[in-house]
């Protein structure tokens, strides 16, 4: 280490010396700045989606690791309800997580409008409250059975648009859109319609920015699910992890229908 106190110093080399120091604390400062801009760090906000396969969530301890968002899981056909729904979405809204619900499309059991209306008289209703984003409709791949749900191509755009009537008609909001672009692609036929409607809820894990299904590669994604196998405070286990592509304050106007 350096003994500066020996060191011989002029007036002048002093003075040089002085203002060295002042325009590399000035550069410094702006620096830090620009560094700590809030558009900056809160270009993508985090959130989680979750359902029972979560178990018991301590809210408060997801909140105070960063996640502001959620998407809980409500209904699932026309006679399913997620038997932790009533406890974590009131949970999530007290802990201060902008929070919205989720159904689970089964298009071969009952057509969009009929489950449409059962997830909005079960959770999927919508509030301009700060803290309840629009609905989602989470359609992918059959977990059991034929990848398009025995539908044509045609049948399942009928299928779709009956359920975003229908919610629209119930909630006044247009329904956020869960899917992947091999599903959409394949059973939907690449239909372009809804992207005009819809935002979109993007699941494509592990890339580092994800592929868009027919008609939002011309806009962009809302949300994108990037990894199923994330960790967060408060929940035991792997959860889905989650972007918004915005601020907070975009997500917020999400949130309650603002420009």
């Amino acid at each position: 280490m350096k003994n500066f106190e020996n060191n011989e110093t002029t007036p002048a080399r002093r003075g040089l010396r002085g203002l060295l120091v002042l325009f590399a604390s000035i550069i410094l400062t702006a620096a830090t700045v620009a560094v700590a801009s809030p558009a900056q760090a809160q270009s993508r906000v985090p959130g989680i989606d979750v359902s029972h396969w979560q178990g018991s969530i301590n809210w408060s301890s997801v909140r105070s690791d960063g996640i502001q968002w959620a998407y809980i899981k409500a209904t699932e056909g026309t006679s399913y309800k997620d038997p932790r729904f009533n406890t974590n979405y009131p949970a999530a809204y007290y802990a201060d997580v902008i929070r919205g619900a989720y159904h689970f499309a089964r298009p071969n059991a009952s057509s969009g409008s009929a489950q449409a209306n059962y997830f909005a008289s079960n959770g999927g209703a919508w509030s301009a409250d700060d803290r309840t984003l629009p609905g989602v409709l989470d359609i992918e791949h059959n977990p059991s059975g034929s990848m398009c749900y025995g539908l044509s191509a045609t049948q399942m755009r009928s299928w779709i648009l009956g359920f975003y009537n229908t919610y629209k008609s119930r909630t006044g909001r247009d329904v956020v859109i869960y899917t992947t672009a091999s599903w959409w692609n394949t059973c939907t036929g690449s239909w372009t319609g809804m992207a005009s409607r819809s935002p979109l809820w993007i699941a494509h894990w592990g890339v580092s920015s994800p592929t868009l299904p027919a008609g939002w590669r011309n806009t962009t994604w809302t949300f994108w699910q990037y990894t199923s196998t994330g960790s967060v405070s408060g929940i035991s286990g792997n959860v889905d992890r989650n972007y918004f592509n915005g601020s907070r304050s975009r997500l917020l106007a999400l949130a309650n229908d603002t420009p």
